[in-house]
């Protein structure tokens, strides 16, 4: 019988130093926790999202605990702000000779019935959630396959997989997202791109503890149906997030890893 393959053991890292990562939606929840734990790995953070001030804050708070953060006030959903966001990644990656990390968090959601759901409502979901992380993947992992490396990161859900009563266009937007990673991960894994989904259950940040405050009965339900019993909060995400990031999951693609305490698996 052919002996396996051996590999010195070696500890694996989970840093991120010298790395350039990018993260959208980073002014507050998720994505402010993603970006301040990047900065603490040794990732310079590129900050982007839509409102200036929470921007500022992050980066202040970064450089506060040693880490390296600049941002770009930036709107998802318009193709020349991507554009603008590419551009700097390529400036960046050339200028220290730094592979990429791309965190597509920037999105939103609402609870409506679906028979309410205006084409409004709809095309700004799609906007955000599809429209938006595909052409971030796009103008970002140019300069990802030309240095033959990368890590995207693309948040999705767990109701992506499972499901949730009153929000239809939600759940399809981010099932959309899943299968987005795989597609691209697929096309993209040859040239040393990895693409993976993180996909969080129903998380507890400053937009969503509003939300819930006044409708305490569906928050109920929803706890209900995770069995470790509580929403998540946004601290919950970062193994997970830093796992997928680093050189620790460089074997990894086309996944989605749920951080759900168990409610996908729990059908």
């Amino acid at each position: 019988m052919a002996e396996s393959a051996k590999e010195p053991m070696q500890e694996p890292t989970f840093r991120l130093d010298g790395r350039v990562a990018i993260v959208t939606g980073a002014s507050i929840g998720i994505g402010r926790a993603i970006a301040e734990v990047f900065a603490l790995a040794g990732a310079h953070v590129v900050l982007a999202a839509r409102n200036r001030e929470r921007l500022e804050a992050v980066k202040a708070a970064i450089a506060a605990a040693g880490g390296s953060a600049e941002h770009l006030q930036i709107d998802v959903t318009r193709l020349d702000h991507l554009k603008a966001l590419g551009a700097r990644a390529r400036e960046l990656a050339s200028e220290r000779d730094a592979d990429l990390v791309l965190v597509n968090n920037a999105g939103f959601g609402f609870t409506k019935p679906a028979l309410e759901v205006t084409e409004q409502d709809f095309d700004l979901i799609t906007r955000t959630h599809l429209k938006g992380t595909f052409f971030c993947c796009q103008e970002v992992g140019r300069t990802m396959l030309e240095r033959g490396y990368g890590k995207i990161i693309n948040l999705g859900s767990a109701w992506g997989e499972s499901t949730d009563a009153k929000k239809a266009p939600y759940c399809m937007a981010k099932a959309g997202i899943a299968h987005l990673s795989r597609a691209l991960s697929t096309e993209w894994a040859p040239l040393g791109v990895r693409i993976n989904t993180l996909a969080p259950t129903g998380t507890l940040t400053e937009f969503t503890a509003e939300v819930m405050s006044r409708m305490p009965e569906r928050m109920a339900g929803i706890t209900a149906r995770i069995p470790l019993g509580r929403f998540a909060v946004p601290s919950d995400h970062l193994g997970a997030a830093l796992f997928l990031a680093s050189p620790a999951s460089d074997f990894v693609t086309g996944h989605t890893l749920y951080v759900d305490g168990g409610l996908v698996g729990s059908g």
